[in-house]
């Protein structure tokens, strides 16, 4: 069974600049070729892979980044770099990337099934490591794009289990991670 690696997707906007947002791919390993993305059929993403057929998959411990993305706040907008082997936008301070050709679409569900395939990989820095509280933010930001469908109780509780392990381990980036989400959940939710 393939793995889900949570990562940023950047595609070509329709203005030539780079559409960020979060993505889960399915990955065979962490050696891969290949990957598979299930964006919703509405989505940004979706849409510049249709038009454009091509994208970077980055790896990244930025997690007040991919906060950002998963809310459409990534402002100011990190550093990119041109991708070499197709076009698109590599994140300057990411920790791995995958430069990639759509090679199939599938669209028979809310779902889209979009296969990629690697042209090229690559390598910025070193992992930051495993921390408790960069997961957390990681499921947060999950959370934060499924307001609507899931109910706003069933959030709240799952934002005050998050918020203790990013009380008790997390970092100045972490901290203003999962703020911006809670007040970005609230918002949507009618709280704030």
């Amino acid at each position: 069974m393939p793995l889900v690696l949570e990562g940023l997707v950047s595609t070509l906007a329709a203005a030539g600049g780079p559409h960020l947002a979060p993505m889960g791919p399915h990955v065979p390993g962490p050696d891969f070729d290949r990957f598979t993305l299930r964006p919703f059929s509405s989505s940004q993403t979706y849409h510049n892979l249709r038009a454009h057929g091509e994208g970077v998959l980055h790896v990244t411990d930025d997690v007040l980044l991919l906060a950002k993305a998963a809310i459409g706040a990534a402002d100011p907008p990190p550093a990119f770099e041109p991708a070499e082997r197709v076009r698109g936008w590599v994140l300057a301070d990411c920790c791995r990337f995958f430069e990639f050709r759509v090679a199939a679409i599938d669209e028979s569900e809310p779902r889209v099934r979009v296969e990629a395939a690697v042209v090229r990989a690559g390598r910025r820095r070193d992992f930051f490591g495993f921390n408790r509280a960069k997961h957390a933010v990681v499921e947060a930001a999950v959370l934060a794009t499924r307001v609507g469908l899931v109910s706003v109780e069933e959030i709240a509780a799952e934002y005050r289990r998050l918020a203790v392990i990013v009380a008790k381990t997390g970092g100045p980036d972490e901290h203003a991670a999962l703020a911006l989400l809670q007040a970005h959940v609230d918002r949507a939710s009618g709280v704030a």
